[in-house]
């Protein structure tokens, strides 16, 4: 997790790593908003042709085939993102935003408009209060790191045993750990990002920046979407 942020290591004076962290935290959020966007715009536009959902839901193997393709650009991004051009990493993360809303405009035919978009709000209000704690606070969320690894790497496990044993309780219990987890993961991460702005990426030039922003951004779009997807197992009317 250490390792998703392209950073150069110089020390810069506090009012300059300050407005650095700042002016770098904006960008990070920027491209989250677009890719957030990208994601919403995909699921509507999905749900609302009959050729798409013909094509992405009535052969589960393109299904699959999407949604191993989200997963090989994830991997991929993060692996060689030192390596790419700054054009192609924020290709790959716009193009994962987009395949991410083909493959969840599945919620919109499971529930209500109204109950997902309820969700949204409060997925918004917790990862917006979240983000700030993460921002202002003065305790180091380093410790919470393994910790919440740990957790993530519980619920991917959980949940793939609870697809062969089809438990309705453990599926709650799963969403309800999910929440905790992201929530957190959220308040880590925007420290992490704001620590790094101001360790001096600002002055790695135009590439570093972008790359480091389009990471970023990839990391809290990662922990909103779960976060959501977890809320909306509670606070989801189905159709």
């Amino acid at each position: 997790m250490d390792n998703r942020y392209p950073q150069n290591g110089r020390a810069i004076p506090q009012v300059q790593s300050t407005e650095a962290s700042t002016i770098f935290l904006a960008k990070v959020f920027n491209w989250m908003a677009i890719g957030l966007g990208l994601t919403g715009l995909a699921a509507f536009l999905t749900v609302n042709s009959q050729t798409m959902l013909q094509l992405v839901f009535g052969n589960k193997m393109v299904f699959y085939g999407l949604v191993f393709g989200e997963l090989g650009l994830v991997f991929y991004l993060s692996a060689r993102v030192q390596k790419i051009s700054a054009q192609a990493a924020t290709g790959l993360f716009l193009a994962y935003s987009i395949l991410n809303g083909v493959t969840l405009s599945v919620i919109l035919l499971l529930y209500t408009a109204s109950s997902v978009a309820a969700t949204f709000f409060v997925t918004a209000g917790m990862f917006g209060a979240m983000a700030v704690y993460g921002f202002v606070t003065k305790k180091d969320l380093s410790s919470w790191g393994s910790f919440l690894f740990m957790g993530l790497i519980g619920i991917i496990i959980a949940s793939v045993v609870n697809i062969f044993l089809g438990s309705s309780m453990m599926s709650w219990m799963i969403s309800g750990i999910g929440v905790i987890i992201f929530t957190g993961l959220t308040a880590y991460d925007v420290q992490k990002i704001t620590r790094i702005g101001a360790q001096g990426i600002m002055d790695g030039g135009d590439a570093a920046i972008r790359k480091g922003a389009i990471m970023g951004a990839l990391a809290l779009y990662l922990d909103f979407i779960n976060l959501f997807l977890m809320l909306l197992r509670f606070m989801g009317n189905r159709r």
